[in-house]
């Protein structure tokens, strides 16, 4: 299983009505996809407060690297993508992506 990490630092405009709605429509990709389940995302209550600013993630799971490559060829998860990037701050410096074998 692969597990796709994303953790965003949102810029303080970013409604958190926007990154629900990007969020949302994450997790409809990930439920069409074969391969894909358990998207999980919301923002941080983590009481260590060491977010650096990355108080929002998800998380899906991937059956296989081929599952993931399907999902990041979506177009919708590229569109999504997109907005959040958008919606960072910084833009793509404003997000964490990480892929982990489990």
């Amino acid at each position: 299983m692969i597990r796709h990490i994303v953790l965003t630092r949102f810029a303080p405009e970013t409604s958190e009505q926007t990154i629900s709605d990007i969020y949302s429509g994450l997790a409809r990709v990930a439920e069409t996809l074969p391969g894909a389940r358990n998207f999980v995302g919301g923002r941080s209550e983590s009481p260590e407060q060491i977010e650096r600013g990355y108080m929002h993630g998800f998380t899906i799971d991937f059956d296989s690297w081929d599952a993931l490559q399907a999902y990041a060829d979506n177009e919708e998860h590229k569109a999504l993508g997109g907005q959040i990037v958008a919606n960072a701050q910084g833009g793509l410096d404003g997000v964490l992506v990480l892929d982990i074998e489990t």
